[in-house]
């Protein structure tokens, strides 16, 4: 269940499905690099995320034509991570969260996933947009778990816009400085500066 604690190994895990996970200057990772990550699934078997602020040059229109005019702006496939670069993950914001769409999966809130199976034309009324990413950042069982204590991620709450944002290129920037306090300092940490 989403937000609640299993136990792995003697000792409780918080689930965070639905939340950010948002680079630390201390991640080398090039894949990574100052992105912001929401994580659509967590479960004792591993994560699964799609970064947020990496937006490519494809349009939808050139490879989803039918679901084009649900897109955001920009309306364009964004790189959810290194993870299976030739599949497609959609997320969606429901105009009305309560109600129940077909193909519609809920991560957190009015925010879910959609099965780009369903005809596009069907959920018009229901949709606020969408986000198309190719790819997708994936974890094994524990693995997560051991970057965050090893310093690489911030996890923080998520707002319903920040999946759909019309500027992604500021959203790690923005994410920390709304955190405000020290959090807020790191994002004006230099990009080029190493950490030991």
């Amino acid at each position: 269940m989403q937000g609640e604690g299993q136990a792995i190994g003697g000792r409780a895990m918080e689930l965070m499905t639905g939340r950010l996970l948002v680079a630390t200057p201390a991640l080398k990772d090039p894949n990574f690099d100052r992105t912001v990550v929401l994580l659509v699934a967590h479960e004792q078997g591993g994560a699964l995320g799609v970064v947020l602020n990496r937006a490519t040059e494809v349009p939808v229109a050139e490879v989803l034509g039918d679901w084009n005019d649900l897109a955001r702006h920009p309306a364009v496939l964004f790189e959810g991570g290194p993870v299976q670069p030739d599949s497609a993950i959609c997320l969606a914001r429901m105009r009305h969260p309560i109600r129940r769409v077909k193909g519609f999966h809920q991560v957190s809130g009015a925010v879910g996933t959609i099965d780009l199976s369903v005809d596009p034309e069907r959920l018009r009324e229901s949709i606020g947009g969408i986000r198309v990413f190719a790819g997708y950042s994936g974890w094994g069982a524990g693995q997560l778990e051991q970057e965050i204590a090893d310093g690489s991620w911030f996890v923080l709450d998520a707002l319903p816009g920040d999946a759909f944002v019309d500027r992604p290129d500021d959203l790690w920037p923005m994410v920390l400085r709304r955190q405000g306090g020290m959090m807020a300092a790191v994002a004006h940490f230099p990009p080029d500066v190493a950490l030991n």
